[in-house]
Parts: C-alpha cells; structure tokens; sequence
C-alpha cells in the first residue's frame, strides 16, 4: 500500500506540474479524465494542507456573499484580460488577494494596462486553475459575528492537488483558522460555484453534492455542512441537463435574503424547463428564513452570438453568474444586444449599487464566468444587520415598525431608520432601541396616500464600527409605497399587484394586498366568465400576501385571475403560453 501511495503520490505531482498552467476548463479535461482513469481507485493525496480536521466547537454561521467582505482572491493564470478587470474595479472595495507564480509579472501587467497597484496583495503559491471559486475558502464566523475563520472541502477535481492546497495558503498568510472537511467522517467533497448561501443557515446546491458524496447519506452530507458551516437548511435542486458542471452559480443567485435571480431562457429551450420545475420545487415547499415566499427576479440566459444554445452545443452564457462586492456588482458581458437588459436588471434588483460590466468571453467557453474565478474573505468582525424590507400598504394612520437584528462582537451603542418620501431631499432619522437580545426596532411616521417611502438602517457597534444595510446607502434603500383611501371607512376589495410572470408557463406569482383581513375566493377565468381553477378560498389577510398558481398543465391562452369579496371583486389579466 505504501509503494502504491508513493506511486500515486508521485502520478499526481508530476501531473500538476505538467497541466498547472495550462487554460484548465472548470470541468474535467480531456487529459485530466485520462489521469482520473489511473487515480479512480485509489484515495485522493492532499499535499501541504494545514487546518482543523474537527468542526468548530462554537456555533458557526457561514456569511452571504453581500455582507461586507475584506478581499476578494483570485488565481493570477488563465484569462488575465478578465482578471485585470477584477483588480481594477475590487480594489475600489476591499483588498485583492492575488495567488499567482511571479508578482512582478502581475504588477507589470496591472501597470501596463493602466491599474493602479493599490490595495492589491500578491501571494506566490503552487495553483493549476484559474477557478478559485470552487476550491476556494468559505468565509464562516463562531457565534454569528465573533471570530472570522474559513472552511474549505475536499475540491472536487482530483487532479488538481495544487488548487486544493489554496485554501490553507490563504488563511495561513491572512492568519484565519481554517477548517477542512477531509477526515472521516467530515470528509465532504464539493465546490464553490455549487453553493449558495443565505447568512443565516439556508444554503442552494444542485444534487451535486449528493453525486459526489454518494458513500453519505443526504443527512449526513447535511450534518457536516450544518457543524462546520451553520447550515440548518440545506435546498438542493435536480442537475441541469445541459450545464455539463452542475454548478448553480451559472443560473442563479441570491440577492439577499429573500430574493432569488433565476436564469430565463425562452420556453422550452434548453435548460429553461428544469430551471423552472426546479423553481417550482422551491417555491412550493420553501419559504425566505423571514418565513415569506422568495421573490424572484428574471434574467436572460443569452445564446451565442450565432444564436446557437447549450442544447445545440453552444457556450452557457449567463450573467448570473455575477459577484457582489461591498458597494459593486461586477456582471459578465458577452455581446450588446443581451449586455444592455442584464445591467439594466441588476440595476432594478440593486438599486444604488455600482453595477460594472467585464466582458466575460475569454472564459466562458471553458464553462465558467465571472463569479467562477472569484472568491470573497469577510470582514474581521462584522456589524450584522438583518431586517426584512417593507412591503407596500394601505396604512395611512400609524406609524411603520421597522425590526431588525443587529450584532457585533463588542455589542451595538446605537441604531437609526434614515427615511426620506424624495431621494433629492435630505433623509429624516428615527431612533431604533434595542427591544431584545439583538432585536432592535424603530419607526418611520405615517405618510398620507400615494407616497412612495425609501429608507435605509444605521448601526454602531460599542467599539466605534458604523454600518449601513443596504451597505452603499443612501444610494441604495429600500422602498415601499403607501397606497390608502382618506375615508377610514371606505374599504376596498383586495388589490392585485402585477402578476409574475406574465406570461406564464409554470409557477406564477399572483400578489396581492388587502387593506383588512378579509374573506375571499381567488380564481382562473377564462375570457368566457367561466370558472377554471380555484387558487384560494378563505381568508386573505391584511397588507401584503404572494399567491401562486401553477400554469403548467394549463391550456394556452388568456385568462383572467379575478378576486371575489363582499367588498368587490377584482381582476388582472394573465397569459399562459
């Protein structure tokens, strides 16, 4: 057994050095599935690694990609003409962490094409690929917000040994702890571009992870992740049959904590039909961690530029796969006439951000894009803000409750509402006080009718640390709009908000705000008056409540869903393909 680990030992050093420069795919390449052939019997060999076999022995909670971040790493080798772009806008934001060969060779390049060499880091290490977001390090914290450390899994490119080493070079130079799931019977396979997570114990991952670990059982898998990484709900969705790596960073992403941007190919093509039945999956059995349906926001998923799809062989273009560093969102770019409608999008999905397009195509025939050759490290000690974002009312008399969850490791001094009805005009401020625990809660006053309220929170730890959420506030916000009759009296039937998506084919969202809890029955009529589904029938409660119907096995055509109260009734128009 010894002579046969010294033999592969030595198969898989000869094998990196051979291929640890060369433009490496984020899947297997042909060379390396030959490789796999002599090594497929044989336990995989970690070479240089250092870190903690065993799961932290305090509570641990994996931080969102939104939150605020230290650096952001990449792997100075393939593509330099994306990566250069990279360190030109992320070094605005935090510090770029470069792993590379030769740090001048990287500086004279920055140098050369007019990057600044500020707040950049070089760090030479033995690497093979570019695609730091899957062998990358995990930002995690003990007790929510008290020690920074990193949690790294077995990559799952065998081959690539060099790559799987990354991680503990990172975290020994940056002095983070770092835990690796490597030991049985912690040993967890997985990759980054596979994984999503909410910051507070809900994370996205396609099955995968299952295929990968298929000597686990899914409750196993899902402990691991849970003792090293604070996940206590762990969704996982069927592969794409056309995504050949499996990762859901290519179709994908969460926004913040109830918000999902989800890759939209025309009907029918592609993988448009399992990303929608995988959205349905989640729609109907899950909910965001504040207990509301996730809203969902559409994004084209573009062909090539000779309108070839991943179906007919063409590259999987997409500009989810986007990353969110401090105050900028960087978005992989392909060609104008799909470029301008995904900034536009992320602009409305994040409004106030900075939205930054990278053209992208150098790398995406190699099946990855921007966020794949990507990867953030959190901040030392963060100050926490969680707050769900006021939906729309009909409340013209009381004041609006803002609540929100505010930690940092030396405590919170202080917390604000700054609110205005006109962005050009200054914000107001409302005092918040702390209510329980982290629980802090504050109100924004009453607005008459038709007023349209943005506002952001402030927070300050006892050691002096301020934050905002949204983090560029006042820039970015949160808005909702106050829509109510002067009469106290008059109540109106339920209003029907614009439906989603319209036209349908699948899981719809049908939303809806009654200004009382009311009775009422919600239906599909076709053009005719006819009856041809009930959606829901019985109470529909006060303020703002997502209703959904699925429109799958639902003929084309146009309906009509109508809500029917003793107060009236009410319609919108919607369109099934």
């Amino acid at each position: 057994m010894r002579k046969s680990l010294l033999l592969l030992t030595s198969a898989f050093l000869i094998f990196t050095s051979i291929f640890s420069q060369e433009n490496l795919p984020v899947g297997f390449s042909k060379e390396e599935l030959q490789q796999m052939e002599f090594i497929k019997n044989e336990p995989p060999v970690y070479i240089n690694q250092y870190g903690i076999t065993t799961p932290p022995t305090s509570p641990v909670r994996n931080a969102a990609e939104w939150e605020e971040m230290r650096a952001v790493a990449i792997t100075w080798t393939s593509y330099t003409s994306i990566l250069k772009d990279i360190v030109k806008y992320a070094q605005m934001e935090c510090q770029v962490y470069i792993i590379c060969t030769d740090s001048n060779t990287v500086r004279n390049y920055l140098t050369s094409n007019g990057v600044p060499l500020t707040n950049i880091r070089c760090e030479q290490a033995p690497f093979n690929s570019v695609w730091i977001r899957d062998y990358g390090p995990n930002t995690c914290y003990t007790n929510d917000v008290d020690q920074l450390i990193l949690v790294d899994w077995i990559y799952n490119r065998p081959t690539r040994t060099k790559d799987d080493t990354v991680p503990s070079v990172i975290a020994r130079d940056l002095n983070i702890p770092i835990y690796l799931t490597t030991q049985s019977p912690n040993n967890i396979t997985h990759t980054g571009g596979n994984f999503m997570s909410d910051g507070l114990g809900t994370a996205f991952s396609s099955k995968l992870i299952e295929q990968e670990n298929s000597s686990k059982t899914e409750a196993q898998i899902d402990a691991v992740h849970n003792s090293f990484m604070g996940i206590n709900r762990y969704i996982k969705m069927t592969v794409l049959p056309y995504d050949g790596i499996h990762h859901i960073d290519m179709h994908m992403k969460l926004l913040d904590e109830e918000t999902l941007l989800i890759g939209k190919y025309p009907t029918g093509i592609s993988d448009g039909p399992q990303i929608e039945a995988n959205l349905q999956y989640v729609l109907s059995n899950y909910t965001s961690v504040f207990g509301t349906p996730y809203k969902v926001i559409r994004i084209p998923q573009p062909p090539e530029t000779n309108g070839t799809w991943p179906n007919q062989g063409g590259d999987y273009l997409t500009y989810a796969n986007a990353s969110i560093v401090n105050n900028t969102v960087l978005v992989p770019q392909y060609y104008q006439q799909y470029d301008t409608t995904a900034i536009r999008i992320w602009k409305e999905s994040m409004p106030g951000y900075k939205i930054v397009g990278i053209n992208s195509n150098a790398s995406i025939s190699a099946s990855g894009s921007l966020h794949c050759i990507m990867h953030e490290i959190g901040a030392n000690e963060p100050l926490l803000i969680v707050h769900q974002a006021l939906q729309n009312t009909g409340n013209c008399f009381n004041p609006y409750q803002v609540d929100a969850r505010i930690q940092h490791k030396s405590g919170v001094a202080s917390a604000k509402i700054w609110w205005t009805t006109d962005t050009t005009q200054p914000y107001q401020s409302a005092t918040m006080t702390n209510t329980s625990g982290y629980n802090w809660q504050g109100f924004i006053p009453a607005q008459a009718s038709t007023v349209e309220v943005f506002y952001y929170i402030e927070a300050t730890s006892v050691s002096g640390k301020t934050m905002l959420r949204p983090m560029p506030a006042p820039s970015a916000y949160w808005k909702f709009k106050v829509t109510c009759t002067t009469a106290m009296t008059e109540i109106l039937p339920p209003a029907i908000n614009p439906i989603y998506p319209n036209p349908s084919k699948g899981i719809t969202c049908i939303p809806v705000f009654s200004q009382t809890e009311t009775q009422g029955k919600i239906s599909l009529m076709d053009v005719l008056g006819n009856e041809v589904r009930v959606i829901h029938d019985g109470k529909i409660p006060a303020g703002d409540k997502n209703f959904f119907i699925n429109t799958m096995d639902v003929a084309a055509g146009t309906y009509v869903i109508r809500i029917s109260t003793l107060n009236g009734v009410t319609a919108q128009r919607l369109v099934v393909r």
